[in-house]
């Protein structure tokens, strides 16, 4: 007698993620309580399964939703605002002035809009560092996402907080609120070695312990990070970290791109993650992280988009293709970084790197978050190889529908917990006022 489910979904392809990075044609996926209960061809498990509903995506590729493991999410406000600038002039002179016009009611905006951007283009996950940022939380939470989020502790005054020690009572204050909730989590986010001092980086770190929270943080973005590490610590940046007591399981560090052999190692050890954020990185002229180094030295890699200010999008599909090519010039070796590592990066990676082992594959017991690609657009036509063709050929527009714990929030160009022509009017009319204040 067949086994009762809540939703059987069909579709021409499956890219599973799980340990054989399997693909099967002619799929389903069976959900049960917001979980996979079975995977497999269809024909098997419509034989298998009584479900209450069917839903079949027709020539569609069936992946597990993307996670992006670094963003600051309401930085939406600022797309566009200050492009093509050195890193310093950007942040001093525009970003940081901006900053200080925050307001509860423009953050809940922004990661509105965020979002919704990030539905639309298959992200079911994202780990967010930024102020305000239960205002945050309550934004995914309204839009059905999962999410990591962090209050931004440094140690001069912030839109939200005149001190670190305000910072961390804020980040109490947010692990109390999201305590039992199904999809959101709290962390703990300093924001980097040089914005926040030995004493609070210390505070930070001790205080994710004692939550067994992620701690997350900027580290190595910048060219010149390094060499004023050693001139004010006697350490470089990884080491330096290190030897607060910072690096460990439960951290994770964005960026990290003048890291070498000697700092991979020092990540490996501890068991310290990266989220890899390639086109913030190359739009600033950060430079690229030496990830393929990184993965042979044991590090593991998740991939973020960082803020809509220094990216411009917040799409984990341009950031795949992009990180995968970027990897390949850089090296000069056609091998490295390739397809299969860009969507494990996307999808198992930001698992580890956010500490949630039951997302990121289409395998039995995992949160049923997935994102469906249609393959009747001309750019998937002929699909010979669907991770490579979601990595290299995928735009993140083919995303006909996303779903998170077995609900889908997103589907068409519609959200079901959004009325998105509303919220783009709202947030259009905030970008306005807080450029108008732009001095």
């Amino acid at each position: 007698m067949p086994t009762s489910c809540d939703l059987l979904l069909c579709a021409s392809c499956v890219v599973t993620q799980n340990t054989s990075r399997e693909t099967i044609e002619n799929g389903a996926v069976a959900v049960t309580g917001g979980r996979i209960a079975a995977v497999g061809p269809r024909p098997a498990l419509a034989a298998a399964y009584a479900p209450a509903e069917t839903l079949d995506l027709g020539r569609a590729m069936l992946l597990p939703g993307l996670i992006n493991a670094h963003t600051h999410a309401a930085m939406t406000l600022f797309r566009g605002l200050a492009d093509d600038l050195p890193i310093t002039t950007w942040l001093t002179e525009h970003i940081w002035p901006m900053e200080k016009r925050l307001t509860p009611g423009a953050i809940r905006l922004g990661a509105l809009a965020a979002c919704a951007e990030m539905l639309a283009s298959g992200t079911t996950c994202f780990a967010d560092l930024y102020f305000f940022a239960a205002e945050t939380a309550r934004a995914a939470s309204e839009t059905g996402m999962r999410a990591v989020v962090g209050e931004g502790v440094l140690d001069f005054p912030t839109p939200s907080a005149r001190t670190p020690a305000e910072a961390l009572d804020l980040t109490r204050d947010l692990f109390d609120s999201l305590r039992g909730h199904p999809r959101i989590r709290p962390m703990v986010a300093a924001h980097s070695p040089y914005a926040a001092s030995a004493e609070t980086l210390r505070a930070c770190a001790a205080f994710a312990r004692n939550q067994d929270a992620i701690l997350n943080l900027h580290a190595a973005e910048g060219t010149t990070e390094n060499a004023d590490s050693l001139k004010n610590t006697g350490k470089r940046v990884i080491p330096h970290l290190h030897s607060l007591g910072v690096l460990g399981e439960n951290c994770l560090l964005a960026h990290c791109v003048h890291t070498d052999a000697a700092d991979h190692a020092i990540l490996a050890q501890t068991g310290t993650k990266v989220a890899h954020c390639p086109k913030s990185n190359a739009k600033l002229s950060s430079g690229a992280a030496p990830v393929p180094a990184m993965l042979t030295a044991g590090v593991t890699v998740g991939l973020g988009t960082d803020g809509a200010a220094s990216n411009n999008a917040l799409n984990l599909f341009s950031e795949m293709g992009f990180a995968s090519l970027t990897h390949k010039l850089v090296t000069g070796d056609p091998t490295a970084f390739p397809a299969q590592a860009a969507l494990d990066a996307a999808t198992l990676g930001g698992a580890a790197c956010l500490g949630i082992p039951d997302i990121g594959a289409i395998a039995p017991g995992r949160h049923a978050d997935l994102a469906a690609l249609s393959l009747d657009r001309p750019n998937m036509t002929p699909l010979h190889n669907a991770p490579s063709q979601a990595v290299y050929a995928a735009s993140g527009a083919e995303v006909v529908l996303t779903m998170v714990a077995g609900r889908v929030v997103y589907r068409d160009g519609r959200f079901p917990d959004l009325d998105y022509p509303a919220l783009a009017a709202e947030v259009r009319d905030m970008a306005r006022h807080l450029a108008g204040h732009r001095p």
